[in-house]
């Protein structure tokens, strides 16, 4: 069977406090995007589970998203593994805050769920989702949702009005636990405002929903990293992009567009400057 991955953004990403087991309580609005891997899976008979990909320096087995998945399928099961094939073919960047391994893990979980019959509806297999990574529930769900806790409890959203995306990733790392221990290190200025988004959501408002777009991990970036960040996000509204936004923990920063001809005109201007620029509309 091969499937699709799609890569997520955030709408907005708030984070709420830290937990007394060490996670961090956040309030995410997510939307998923054409942009996406491929998952070919294929059973082996050998009990086993093995991972390719085409990058190379990706984990295998059960160290790759992709291979816990196989796994803690068929534990919920009650079931053996039988062995499972997963080929990964990558086109969402790596740590770019758009959850491509966890993207990975969830289309193998739907894959094996309609291979064996479908035993789990949505929210139980995004239930199954939980034992392999924080944002693998919603990726199973995917669309719009609002995330909540570390981001496995989930309400489904009305659609974000299909349009279409530019997103950039610049060429620097991002240290996720870092950028956890600046949240915990100080008092952020501006939360998103999720209420506000979820009435332009309701109310079908695409331009109310891209005003509304904000991620609190930006306030807290390495001064050189931010300004990378504000410099793209400034080039996508110059472009005519109706608001732009830093993706998880970054580095990459999208716009939203009504017209395709804009947002290819965008992409063209930012694909100069940056090698992972990408062209999609939003699922």
């Amino acid at each position: 069977m091969e499937v699709q991955a799609p890569a997520k953004l955030n709408l907005t990403l708030d984070v709420l406090g830290r937990r007394k087991d060490g996670y961090h309580d956040l309030k995410m609005v997510m939307q998923s995007i054409t942009l996406a891997d491929t998952v070919r899976l294929e059973k082996n008979g050998t009990g086993r589970v093995q991972v390719r990909s085409d990058l190379s320096f990706l984990p295998g087995g059960e160290k790759n998203l992709a291979g816990a998945a196989a796994l803690r399928f068929y534990e919920s099961l009650g079931q053996a593994c039988p062995g499972i094939n997963i080929v990964l073919t990558k086109r969402i960047p790596v740590c770019a805050g758009m959850a491509g391994g966890s993207s990975d893990a969830a289309a193998v979980l739907r894959a094996l769920n309609q291979m064996e019959g479908e035993p789990f509806n949505p929210m139980e297999l995004a239930k199954v989702g939980e034992r392999v990574g924080s944002d693998v529930p919603y990726c199973v769900l995917g669309g719009t949702a609002l995330a909540q806790g570390r981001g496995e409890e989930l309400t489904l959203l009305p659609s974000l009005p299909r349009c279409w995306v530019v997103a950039s990733k610049p060429d620097f790392p991002i240290s996720t636990p870092e950028l956890f221990a600046r949240i915990d290190g100080c008092r952020l200025r501006r939360h998103p405002d999720t209420d506000g988004m979820l009435a332009a959501l309701q109310a079908g408002d695409l331009g109310g929903a891209a005003r509304r777009m904000y991620n609190v991990f930006e306030d807290v970036l390495p001064p050189r990293q931010q300004a990378k960040v504000g410099e793209i996000k400034n080039a996508l509204i110059q472009c005519g992009a109706l608001g732009a936004n830093m993706s998880g923990t970054g580095p990459t920063a999208f716009g939203l567009f009504e017209q395709e001809e804009q947002a290819r005109a965008a992409a063209k201007v930012l694909s100069r400057h940056y090698s992972d620029t990408f062209l999609a509309q939003t699922v």
